[in-house]
């Protein structure tokens, strides 16, 4: 069982299973793990790629107290040194200025 949110949208029904509806998401890892201006870079060769963008699959989200929203996100970040194995987040809030839906 996962995070659910009061906007998840469910598919299926309780004879046979209910399971979240995923919506296809670019996550963008340059806006979530932005560095702050000036930051000294130390290159770590086995460490996460945070640039770019990232599949991921949206199944929910919140609002914060000031109006923004805020998305249930599961996704992957890959290792700088192109090793086939990945670090597998599962039920991130992730603002929704860093997500892009995708067709």
């Amino acid at each position: 069982m996962g995070l659910n949110s009061p906007f998840t949208t469910w598919e299926g029904d309780n004879i046979h299973g209910r399971r979240p509806v995923l919506t296809g998401v670019g996550v963008r890892l340059d806006k979530l793990f932005a560095r702050p201006p000036g930051a000294e870079r130390h290159v770590i060769a086995t460490g996460l790629d945070l640039t770019g963008e990232v599949q991921g699959r949206l199944h929910g989200r919140f609002p914060s107290i000031e109006g923004d929203w805020l998305g249930v996100v599961n996704y992957e970040i890959s290792y700088a040194d192109g090793r086939r194995d990945k670090l597998y987040l599962v039920d991130q809030l992730v603002p929704f200025h860093v997500l892009r839906k995708r067709g």
